[in-house]
């Protein structure tokens, strides 16, 4: 599951719930007949987890079950019961593009597929207890870095590189602008993992972040520590350097110079 600091640090709730497009023509297809296949179609039972039928470079971003639902929200059709799926997960997963994989009785698989690799797997039911009509069963899906550049160039999250120019799983790292709603757009804030190892550095040059939630001031012209260690780590012309003598800074090395990123204080995110 995503770590809830993240998601109130980086506005992800936000963004989600957003990028659904609440203005979204409901007529629109999500399923493409013509969308590219997997090299291989999963074959397993569909009766078991969607997170089966991914094939992740990195480990299974999320994954889970849907809620029960009404007759008025219920699908007439497998498709619809697709888009049901949208309307209740409120997943940060393009809604276009998708394809049936494999149907099975009262279930049917629809895929994502990036290169020949399913990165978002859904399957669909029809009935169950609480569950009337068409509609999701089960979700999974690969980390936002696999899915295709042209969603995730608009999505919250940065997409970092690594030196070989790679694209690095956000639970590794990450960027994206502070949260909208709490008015700190002009903040950036930056993620060095996951979880209970994660660390998040904040780029603040204006003082928009509540006054204490840093361990130091931003600074825009520092120099490298002695120790500082190139990561890999490049988003545009930005590297990520990191100093073991100096573990509440993160060093972004730009044209212009160095900037010092402090870390985040404890409880740090947008109310």
């Amino acid at each position: 599951m995503r770590s809830r600091l993240m998601a109130v640090a980086f506005g992800v709730l936000a963004v989600a719930v957003t990028a659904v497009g609440c203005d979204e023509n409901e007529d629109t297809r999500v399923v493409d007949d013509a969308a590219s296949a997997p090299a291989t179609a999963y074959s397993g039972p569909l009766s078991d987890s969607a997170e089966r039928a991914l094939e992740c470079e990195s480990k299974v971003f999320s994954k889970g079950g849907a809620d029960r639902w009404g007759e008025g929200d219920a699908g007439a059709s497998p498709e619809e019961g697709l888009k049901l799926y949208f309307e209740i997960e409120q997943p940060d997963v393009p809604r276009t593009g998708y394809r049936e994989e494999r149907r099975e009785g009262d279930r049917v698989l629809y895929s994502l597929d990036v290169d020949g690799r399913t990165k978002v797997a859904v399957i669909v039911a029809k009935g169950g207890e609480g569950r009337p009509g068409w509609g999701p069963e089960s979700s999974a899906q690969c980390d936002p870095a696999e899915l295709p550049e042209s969603y995730t160039d608009s999505g919250p999250y940065e997409i970092w590189t690594d030196e070989r120019g790679r694209r690095v799983p956000v639970t590794e790292v990450h960027s994206g602008e502070g949260a909208e709603h709490c008015d700190w757009q002009k903040a950036h804030v930056l993620s060095t993992g996951w979880g209970k190892g994660g660390r998040l550095f904040a780029r603040d040059p204006e003082g928009v972040l509540p006054p204490g939630s840093l361990t130091a001031r931003y600074d825009g012209s520092a120099r490298l520590p002695g120790d500082a260690r190139d990561t890999g780590y490049r988003y545009g012309d930005w590297e990520l350097w990191l100093s073991d003598a100096t573990p509440t800074k993160a060093y972004v090395r730009t044209p212009d110079g160095v900037e010092a990123w402090p870390a985040t204080k404890e409880g740090f995110g947008c109310r």
